[in-house]
């Protein structure tokens, strides 16, 4: 009868085990995340001074139904031609922000989110240099700037600790010299850290 019962045990294991998922977007769950990506379009060789970049890192916390709260800074640089050379203009920002999970799967491996965001940074052109290689000189002044930001980002699980983002996000900036909105596209990792 022993021996009846361990291999009913054993064979029930088998029957019944299927894959263990871990938990995925519980409340208060942490992710440390780096993105990057281009600025106001796509790149290419015969647009090369008018490239733009942006990288960013961000602490994401999980709240009630896999939304999310996010916090953290990001340096964006974007040229503007100017005759044969290309003039920089760096904004350095911090962020706060909600975003609200509207699509995922069941097992919460692609999430959809929509956010909107505060931001509120500084503005150099041409890193505070006013004079230019031919001897003009640049109106734009260095500055603070204040505004938000609206952002799309796909999520997908790559294991349970590591997280691919695609993020499409339009920044509304006041106080700039250099235009209010600017578009970028980009991708980054998030590292579940609890």
């Amino acid at each position: 009868m022993k021996r009846l019962t361990i291999i009913l045990t054993i064979v029930l294991c088998f029957a019944f085990s299927g894959g263990a998922y871990a938990q995925r977007c519980l409340p208060g769950m942490k992710g440390i995340q780096v993105t990057g990506g281009m600025v106001d379009g796509f790149h290419s060789s015969d647009k090369k001074n008018e490239l733009g970049y942006y990288f960013g890192a961000a602490m994401a916390t999980y709240t009630r139904n896999a939304n999310k709260w996010v916090f953290g800074t990001e340096y964006l640089n974007r040229y503007y031609p100017y005759k044969k050379d290309r003039i920089p203009v760096s904004q350095f920002t911090v962020e706060g922000g909600y975003y609200l999970k509207f699509l995922s799967d069941h097992n919460k491996v692609v999430l959809f989110s929509l956010g909107g965001s505060a931001l509120a940074g500084y503005e150099t052109s041409n890193w505070g240099e006013k004079t230019l290689f031919d001897g003009s000189t640049l109106r734009n002044s260095d500055r603070f700037i204040y505004g938000g930001a609206i952002t799309l980002e796909m999520e997908t699980y790559l294991t349970d600790h590591v997280v691919l983002l695609l993020t499409a996000r339009e920044r509304v900036l006041f106080g700039t010299t250099t235009g209010h909105f600017h578009t970028q596209f980009g991708l980054g990792l998030k590292f579940i850290i609890n």
